[in-house]
This record gives structure tokens, C-alpha cells and sequence, in this order.
């Protein structure tokens, strides 16, 4: 179904994990300018859903214990879809830069979720921003990203 898994900003200073059209809310400071890391993750036997920002953890939060994910998948950047596959929003898609997005099949340890904030080598991703092959469509544009 469309949004079977989702990471969604739907304003500053706060995030939404959805799963299977539900959903929790972190809020996070409003850092305007700046680049924010994420990672979110979700566990279905436990319901258990974290979330880590700029390398800190917020507090975990329990949903949709025992769901389980459907098995045809469409990965999409940047745009919360209301079909599977399409029906897309102009008003619900990302506008800025995404950059190292990362898939994995389990949960990461906190060591792991810490590495990924600072950019060190990772556990190998079911999907790996580096290794994607791609389609884009609208108004985008792939560069290198500007490092500080």
C-alpha cells in the first residue's frame, strides 16, 4: 500500500514515522539552515520505533506491534505518495537536498546509529545512496554533496 513505511517532515521541528498508515511524532529544535541527520527505525515483533537526531536518541515509542510490511516495494525520495505508486501532492514533496540515505533489513545498535551521524563506515544496506540506480522526475537535480 502507499506509505507502508514513511518518514515524513510535515513541518519544522517535527518528524512522523508512519507504519502501515499510522503513525508517532518526535519533535525536534528547529535548526533553520542547517543540515539535520536522521535515522528512524521500527520493529515489528515489539512495535518498537526509534529515532535519532543530529546522533541523539529521542525517546522510543511503541507502533503497529506485529505488523507485518507487505513484500512489492517502491522506494521514493522526497515525495509522500497517496496511491501506491503515484498520486503525488506537490504540496507533500520535499524541498532541499537529501543526501547518504541508507536501508536496512534490521535495527541498528546505537554504535551503529552514532557511526552513521559522523560518517563512519557502516554494516552493508539492503539500499545505499551511493550504489542507487535511479529515476528522477520533476524539478531535481543529482550533484555531489558540499561538505563543511
Amino acid at each position: 500500500q502507499d506509505n507502508e513505511i514513511l518518514l515524513f517532515k510535515p513541518k519544522p521541528g517535527e518528524y512522523r514515522l508512519y507504519v502501515g498508515g499510522k503513525f508517532v511524532a518526535f519533535r525536534t529544535p528547529e535548526g533553520r539552515w542547517d543540515w539535520e541527520h536522521v535515522c528512524a527505525s521500527w520493529e515489528s515483533a515489539t512495535g518498537l520505533t526509534e529515532f535519532w537526531f543530529n546522533g541523539k536518541p529521542w525517546p522510543r515509542k511503541g507502533l503497529q506491534k506485529g505488523y507485518a510490511v507487505g513484500a512489492e516495494a517502491a522506494i521514493l525520495l522526497g515525495q509522500e505518495q497517496d496511491a501506491f505508486g503515484g498520486g503525488f501532492d506537490p504540496y507533500n514533496s520535499f524541498t532541499g537536498e537529501l543526501a547518504d540515505v541508507h536501508l536496512w533489513g534490521a535495527g541498528l545498535s546505537p554504535e551503529k546509529m552514532r557511526a552513521a551521524y559522523q560518517g563512519l563506515r557502516l554494516p552493508p544496506a539492503l539500499l545505499a545512496w551511493k550504489n542507487l540506480s535511479y529515476e528522477t522526475r520533476g524539478d531535481v537535480v543529482v550533484k555531489n554533496r558540499l561538505r563543511e
